[in-house]
């Protein structure tokens, strides 16, 4: 007789669980995107949540053991979609300067369209980068700069066009995606009737005017090619 699976696959009571407990984490995932969109990062609790979801505070914290570990992996879709679409360009060796136009465009509106999500979890990074003074750590788990590394959307292609010498080659990838993303983040926050299509303009014109700022100097004395509008 074969042995079952490590996981209880073949066990019925263990599959049964196994569905409650990815029911169980699904439903604190939407109740937490709901509560955070409505109420921001400082005024949503665990405890609420937990609550609108139709469970206990302990079983929340069981699947998520802090609240900055649980707001980044309910932002972590929206991130992982941009990258997907980013790794898709790379491997169809799509021009950087066109995949990086439209990833920063797809960055803002995504921002914008979920102005309220993005700024608790804005506010939840600056909380935990003041918390623990250093850069994100893939090892911690607890950390919502590494369960939504927003700034992956931008560097590996920033990374391609730099080895390929579309791209200048300083700053490095890593700082001004980094940078870029940060200052995209205090906008959402700071400026809650910025059309996306300006934001999209002003990062675009930042991150080209450092890397290749000849794309600005061919679009006459307005220096505007990303205008839209």
């Amino acid at each position: 007789m074969a042995s079952p699976e490590p996981d209880g696959s073949g066990n019925p009571r263990a599959r049964a669980g196994q569905t409650k407990r990815t029911r169980t984490r699904g439903a604190l995932l939407d109740a937490a995107e709901a509560a955070f969109e409505a109420r921001g990062w400082a005024r949503t609790r665990v405890e609420d949540i937990a609550a609108a979801a139709g469970v206990s505070a302990a079983t929340a914290y069981n699947h998520f053991p802090s609240k900055h570990g649980l707001i980044g992996t309910v932002y972590a879709p929206y991130v992982r979609s941009l990258v997907t679409e980013a790794e898709r360009d790379l491997a169809a060796g799509r021009p950087v300067v066109a995949a990086l136009t439209d990833q920063v465009r797809a960055l803002a509106r995504l921002t914008a369209r979920h102005r309220g999500l993005t700024v608790a979890f804005t506010a939840a990074v600056q909380e935990y980068t003041i918390r623990v003074g250093r850069a994100p750590d893939p090892r911690d788990p607890g950390d919502p700069r590494t369960q939504a590394p927003v700034p992956d959307v931008l560097r590996g292609l920033v990374e391609r066009g730099q080895a390929t010498g579309e791209l200048r080659p300083f700053p490095p990838a890593a700082e001004i995606s980094t940078s870029l993303v940060n200052l995209l983040l205090l906008r959402t926050l700071s400026r809650p009737d910025e059309r996306p299509e300006h934001a999209a303009e002003l990062l675009l014109t930042m991150l080209f005017g450092a890397l290749r700022p000849e794309l600005l100097l061919e679009s006459g004395r307005e220096g505007r090619p990303f205008r839209v509008g």
